[in-house]
């Protein structure tokens, strides 16, 4: 398939908003813009080809607001620098996973073995049931 996306790539068309947070911080939490909130749309971005729009909208549709937008909050840190830096690797480990294709399972015969050891597993349990009836 086609290289992967890098937030360097997307970061012109990435929109932050900085807003007071919960958490973390003191008497400063009450006073400085901490959260970061980042915003990425998909369909308006020029950056992106349309096999990789779909790609993302394809396995980011939960993760997508109505608007077709990725939108993640990041307030853990203190500052507004670390919180944009966890935002933006919170967006490249969403984007990393589009990527990662599932292996296709190989279907497999059970061993005679293992075929032998659940029947003798269902006689044991039959047996044991058998013998719990009370017989007037």
């Amino acid at each position: 398939m086609q290289n992967k996306i890098t937030i360097q790539q997307i970061l012109p068309e990435i929109v932050f908003s900085a807003s007071r947070s919960g958490g973390a911080g003191g008497q400063n939490v009450n006073k400085v813009n901490t959260k970061i909130t980042l915003r990425f749309s998909i369909d308006n971005s020029q950056l992106l080809s349309d096999e990789e729009k779909e790609l993302l909208k394809h396995h980011l549709q939960k993760s997508l607001t109505d608007a077709g937008e990725i939108l993640i909050i990041a307030q853990e840190k203190r500052t507004q620098l670390e919180n944009k830096r966890l935002a933006m690797a919170k967006l490249q480990k969403l984007i990393d996973k589009c990527y990662i294709r599932k292996k296709k399972r190989i279907a497999t015969k059970a061993t005679k073995a293992s075929q032998q050891k659940r029947l003798e597993s269902k006689k044991r349990n039959s047996e044991k049931k058998k013998n719990r009836s009370v017989d007037f």
